[in-house]
């Protein structure tokens, strides 16, 4: 629902006679309940055959808004509605207590709040734009009429329903000047003048939805995250009545300042006329908050301004579609099991520059099956083949190594790290777990990987994302929400792992790009054959990921020979567009704040020194070849060993 709150002093003065000539004449003279005037109102009612004024007070009818509004049942709103001693007694109960604690003023000021006018408008300011295309503090005298006598059946005068509505409210707008020219609040003259007038309805649309927020696509996400979440209410039909009829303030995690940057980096890299969409999203490590949200298009339906019809920054469940493959970003989750394993820095293995599973393949997934297939063989589209470190490995993004280090931890346990970090599917099925897992062969969201990574950065501590921190309903009840977070894994394996991927800027994928100016970390991820492309990375205060695709079909409209942004692109690497929005972001995003550093690794642990050590075959923390088993760790060719 729509609605604008504003105070007394912004609505006219004739309105505020209007609305209390009809509905409350001696407002400001009697207490909770008026007798007289409700004695009056049924003789002249009787009289003229119809409801000329309102019998309960402006008091009263403000506590059954308030009663009916928070109903979220149906049973609530029967109750509410309901013609009984009980309800009317309960209401005067609840009017005396309202007279008590607040003045007349206040009392009108919350009742014009509140009251439905009709034509979807809740209060008075939403009233008069609606219907007049005027803020309550402009409106003339025919139109406080008006808008006065919609509220005694907003339903059978809603201007939007036909002409019959119209005529009705026509007939009500007329009764009302009556009134306030029989209690001498305007002359016969004025009266008349008034009643002369066409009823001038201009339907003007109001903001409502995600479509006019200035931020659609976090909108979008904080909408469906009520309507998902049983947080908010046991089940779908509570959450959606909450949501419609609640009258909200809905507290956010958004960042303007984050959302800005995000913005205006995807503006730079990408134009919304291209074919492949940009989407990034940032989440705060530590906490879930996502910050902001962002895409190279804007929400709509017009394929003619280059808009999108759904949230392409997150998952279906949220707005969103189905994804886009992940690519080497994926690797991240290999590293982890690796490092949580017992693994070190240094520890290496040689491969080659394609790789094929071997038929008695230790590749299963976490029914106990045997996925391998030997048929299928993985190359390296960034970095070669040779003696590879776990550090050496990540930074040149190297397929067959990762392929044989996923073979060696156990492809289930690279799912279960995945999984205890929040990564699921965009399109809500399950995770496809084949060999070539760590290599991203799963469609995933911006905000889903964002918040995997932002729990690295947070040294081990994951936490659900979260867009809603407080919800206030028309009646000023707050429930405040706090982030869902576990210890995802042992804060030393995130050290490890985070001086792994920082390093990924200065001898890896990202070189080229370069860093932050603060300690970064992050991993490229390109799929097959240029289809999408991603980078997703982290400071120990923000984290973010960047992914592009062609929203027509991944598969069939890669990313091969395409111009993007103006720029022309043989073909697009992680490094290439989402690794330079990243840095765009981060840099605008984090302008002005203190920088924080990653802990230092723990190298009596891990072996430290991921910065270009040489392995040595005195090396301590070299993994022994096991026997029985030669895709186990070995000892780097070449070095006399």
């Amino acid at each position: 629902e729509y609605r604008e709150v504003v105070p007394l002093t912004d609505v006219a003065d004739v309105m505020k006679t209007a609305i209390v000539a009809i509905e409350d004449d001696r407002f400001y003279q009697h207490g909770a309940i008026d007798l007289e005037g409700t004695f009056r109102a049924l003789v002249k009612n009787f009289a003229k055959g119809g409801v000329a004024q309102g019998g309960s007070s402006i008091t009263q009818q403000y506590v059954k808004q308030v009663l009916l509004n928070s109903a979220v049942t149906d049973k609530e709103k029967a109750r509410a509605l309901e013609a009984s001693y009980a309800r009317k007694l309960k209401e005067l109960r609840y009017a005396m207590a309202v007279e008590e604690k607040y003045s007349k003023d206040q009392i009108l000021e919350k009742y014009l709040n509140i009251a439905y006018f009709g034509a979807g408008a809740n209060g008075v300011e939403a009233a008069a734009k609606r219907f007049f295309g005027v803020h309550a503090k402009d409106l003339t005298l025919p139109q406080a009429a008006t808008l006065a006598g919609a509220v005694q059946d907003p339903n059978a005068t809603d201007p939007n329903l036909g002409k019959a509505q119209r005529a009705q409210l026509l007939k009500r707008r007329n009764i009302v000047l009556d009134r306030m020219a029989e209690l001498k609040k305007i002359t016969p003259e004025q009266a008349a003048e008034a009643k002369a007038t066409k009823l001038g309805y201009k339907g003007t649309p109001l903001p409502g939805g995600c479509g006019a927020s200035k931020y659609p696509y976090f909108c979008m996400y904080v909408r469906n995250e009520i309507l998902n979440n049983p947080t908010f209410g046991k089940t779908t039909k509570l959450r959606t009545q909450l949501l419609n009829r609640g009258g909200l303030q809905i507290h956010t995690t958004l960042d303007p300042k984050m959302q800005a940057a995000a913005e205006a980096a995807i503006r730079k890299h990408v134009h919304p006329s291209d074919n492949p969409v940009a989407s990034e999203a940032l989440v705060k490590p530590g906490t879930g908050e996502i910050k902001a949200m962002a895409a190279s298009r804007k929400y709509g339906n017009s394929k003619r301004r280059h808009e999108m019809s759904y949230n392409v920054v997150a998952d279906a469940a949220h707005g969103g579609g189905v994804g886009f493959q992940a690519g080497s970003t994926f690797k991240t989750f290999t590293l982890l099991t690796a490092l949580k394993q017992g693994m070190k820095i240094n520890d290496g293995l040689s491969v080659g520059s394609g790789y094929r599973a071997p038929y008695y393949s230790t590749f299963k997934n976490c029914k106990g099956q045997n996925i391998a297939d030997p048929s299928h063989t993985v190359t390296n589209d960034e970095g070669g083949g040779g003696f590879k470190t776990l550090a050496t490995g990540t930074w040149q993004s190297v397929n067959t190594f990762f392929m044989k280090l996923e073979e060696k931890v156990g492809l289930c346990k690279v799912v279960e790290t995945a999984k205890s970090l929040g990564i699921k599917r965009a399109d809500g099925q399950p995770l496809q777990e084949f060999s070539t897992f760590t290599l991203g062969i799963n469609e995933m969201d911006p905000v889903t990987v964002a918040n995997a990574y932002a729990a690295i950065g947070a040294r081990g501590k994951y936490c659900a994302p979260m867009v809603v921190t407080k919800i206030v309903d028309r009646n000023g009840q707050a429930k405040e929400f706090e982030p869902k977070c576990k210890q995802a894994f042992d804060p030393e394996v995130a050290d490890a792992a985070a001086d792994i991927l920082s390093g990924v800027f200065t001898k890896g994928t990202m070189k080229g790009v370069g860093g932050i100016g603060r300690d970064a970390a992050g991993k490229t991820g390109t799929t097959d054959l240029q289809s999408t492309a991603w980078f997703a990375g982290f400071t120990p205060d923000l984290a973010g990921a960047v992914s592009i695709g062609d929203p027509r079909g991944a598969a069939t409209h890669k990313l091969n020979n395409i111009t993007i942004g103006g720029r022309y692109y043989p073909a697009v690497f992680g490094a290439s567009v989402p690794g330079p929005i990243w840095k765009d972001t981060m840099l605008a995003a984090l302008k002005g704040t203190k920088a924080t550093s990653f802990t230092p690794v723990n190298t009596s642990r891990f072996g430290g020194c991921s910065q270009g050590c040489a392995p040595s075959s005195n090396r301590p923390d070299r993994v022994q070849p096991q026997p029985g088993n030669n895709n186990d760790f070995t000892q780097p060719p070449g070095l006399g060993l």
